[in-house]
């Protein structure tokens, strides 16, 4: 059985953050504010991720938001879009799906390609937060491990 992919949104900004969160976070790869990430859930991750908690909201991704990931936010380090000519012409991958199904089977990690920029710039979610930005999610806020919600929010944001 593969490891679950979660995605990671940045959802509080840079000021005021002690440095080792901060270090956490340049490491995730999510400088800024709606900035998201994907990263395999493993107990190194599961580590980092509890640890900027207070800064960011992640859940399992599922495959329908992955897919819209890539192919409306994912770019290419020499500039432009993911697009399945793109993946066609210089990777072994024919689609975007195909690219997907690859990253949530765990055959590859997302921030190894070298040809991809490892995070996602994302909008602010339409129609607003819908609760608290300073509370985990348990408590009726935004914050913190949200699972499968996760994949409703992504949607607002791309």
């Amino acid at each position: 059985m593969s490891v679950p992919i979660m995605a990671v949104v940045r959802i509080r900004g840079r000021v005021g953050i002690k440095p080792d969160i901060r270090h956490t976070l340049d490491m995730l790869r999510i400088r800024r504010k709606f900035w998201a990430t994907i990263v395999p859930y493993t107990p190194s991750y599961r580590g980092m991720l509890h640890k900027v908690k207070d800064y960011s909201t992640y859940g399992e991704l599922d495959r329908e938001t992955l897919i819209d990931l890539l192919r409306y936010r994912g770019r290419i380090k020499q500039g432009g879009k993911i697009t399945d000519e793109w993946l066609r012409e210089n990777t072994e991958f024919n689609s975007v799906e195909e690219l997907a199904d690859a990253i949530l089977s765990g055959k590859i990690k997302f921030h190894k390609l070298e040809w991809a920029i490892p995070y996602f710039r994302l909008r602010p979610p339409k129609g607003g937060f819908k609760r608290s930005t300073k509370r985990s999610w348990n408590d009726g806020g935004e914050l913190g491990y949200r699972g499968k919600e996760i994949n409703r929010l992504l949607r607002r944001m791309i």
